[in-house]
């Protein structure tokens, strides 16, 4: 059986990783933004590595000066 990484969170505590509002979260998903979430019923749910690939690309490296 594949190991799928499902380790999942509401959007709550999404917004609160994330920074956001659940407002700003909800807009995000209203508008088709990252980070990708997951539509369970009336649920939404984000599974947590899809919240770290999202910070991880906004992530901005430092320019060496040497």
């Amino acid at each position: 059986m594949p190991n799928f990484d499902l380790e999942l969170v509401d959007e709550k505590a999404a917004a609160r990783i994330l920074g956001f509002s659940i407002k700003s979260l909800q807009n995000r998903r209203w508008k088709r933004q990252p980070p990708s979430f997951l539509k369970l019923g009336r649920k939404i749910a984000y599974r947590l590595s899809d919240l770290q690939a999202y910070l991880d690309a906004c992530t901005i490296e430092p320019m060496h000066k040497g």
